[in-house]
């Protein structure tokens, strides 16, 4: 059945919820840049590195249709197009396009903002502090992030100083985002942070008022949840921090999944930690 759960997702299921806790840790390894995975190049013409379901009533109303011309056929050939594109001004200062990892048949997209600067360097997403901990959260209910999750993030191109995408960087690149989900065409989307929650669902709200709820899009199953790099600044484990709410929708995330795919294994509920 997929391969679902593996020794360690059963390992981790088989436990209490204090002791998944205890894996559910916010502290990241220090990973040297030089250890970084790197991203395959090969798609990138060489220039000049400087060159280079909630309420079903509320349901957002957002155009996602991309002209046939401009769809394209394969993944590869979007992440050629994407790594010699220069549309927008983040392309003059970037080290590299960050297009995507994971794995592309996997049922769960998880979206971000924007490169920070290792994965400029590196060329895939979330390798960073707060990757590190996207992953950690993920295994914590036993998800294998080479199998089960595809990344990406809302804009392709490392903003300078780490700001947030402009409105323009972000329309820009939203074809190739929209493009991603449909070849992926996962069942089930996370929406890390304001940048990506108003890029898919055009929501101004705080993501406060809104993670951990379900929204219906496209066919498909939308949470916000809160980016891990607000998780790495709020690191209390007391009922109601962002850190305990984020336990509560990854346990949530993951018994959906386990309904999509169909399994009989299920996800203990909460006990006190």
């Amino acid at each position: 059945m997929l391969g679902l759960i593996n020794d360690f997702g059963a390992h981790i299921l088989s436990m209490n919820d204090k002791e998944q806790m205890n894996l559910f840790d916010l502290t990241p390894s220090e990973v040297p840049l030089t250890d970084l995975p790197q991203a395959d190049r090969s798609a990138e013409t060489v220039t000049d590195k400087k060159t280079a379901r909630s309420p079903k009533s509320s349901s957002p109303a957002v155009s996602t249709s991309i002209p046939v011309n401009e769809q394209f056929a394969s993944l590869d050939a979007l992440r050629d197009a994407a790594c010699n594109c220069q549309k927008c001004p983040l392309a003059p200062t970037r080290t590299n396009v960050v297009v995507e990892r994971g794995d592309r048949k996997a049922k769960i997209l998880i979206i971000g903002e924007a490169p920070g600067e290792q994965e400029d360097l590196s060329g895939l997403p979330f390798v960073g502090r707060s990757g590190q901990l996207l992953d950690k959260i993920l295994e914590s209910v036993g998800f294998d992030t080479n199998k089960d999750i595809y990344v990406c993030n809302t804009v392709k191109c490392r903003p300078p100083n780490n700001r947030v995408p402009t409105e323009i960087e972000t329309t820009t690149c939203k074809p190739y985002l929209l493009e991603q989900i449909r070849l992926i065409d996962p069942k089930i989307i996370l929406l890390t942070g304001a940048t990506s929650l108003k890029s898919i669902l055009g929501v101004k709200l705080g993501i406060t008022k809104v993670r951990g709820q379900w929204y219906e899009w496209e066919g498909r199953l939308v949470m916000p949840i809160f980016h891990p790099s607000y998780l790495l600044r709020n690191q209390s484990r007391e009922q109601g921090s962002p850190k305990w709410l984020t336990w509560q929708d990854v346990k949530t995330i993951k018994a959906k999944y386990l309904e999509i795919i169909g399994t009989d294994s299920a996800v203990e509920e909460d006990e006190e930690f």
